[in-house]
């Protein structure tokens, strides 16, 4: 009788589970504190590699950056689990490397996390 009632519970329990699984996918929809000032788009290429584009508005580097690292961090947190990523570097400027697009500016990187 013990028996049967522990395993009714711990049945109980494990379907139980499912209802809080909204939580879990609640990060998925992760949103900054502040109004970022550019609307970033990440794609997924590669392995952990990815690229953010950024309608620029005449700005450069400096101004879209925070909008292009939320997006790489939070692709890279919620894929990979780590937060770190490796920007393309241009050697003349010792910046993040972009390629012009239109009215876009896109940045490549990799998720660095194991």
């Amino acid at each position: 009788m013990v028996r049967a009632a522990l395993i009714i519970l711990l049945m109980s329990s494990v379907a139980s589970c499912g209802l809080f699984g909204g939580q879990r996918n609640a990060a998925k929809r992760a949103e900054t504190e502040n109004v970022l000032p550019f609307k970033a788009k990440l794609s997924k290429g590669e392995d952990r590699a990815f690229s953010v584009s950024v309608v620029h508005k005449g700005s450069g580097v400096a101004e879209v950056r925070e909008s292009v690292r939320f997006e790489a961090t939070k692709y890279c947190l919620l894929t990979f689990g780590g937060s770190d990523a490796e920007w393309q570097i241009d050697p003349a400027t010792r910046d993040w490397a972009f390629a012009q697009d239109g009215d876009r500016l896109v940045f490549r990187g990799e998720c660095t996390a194991l």
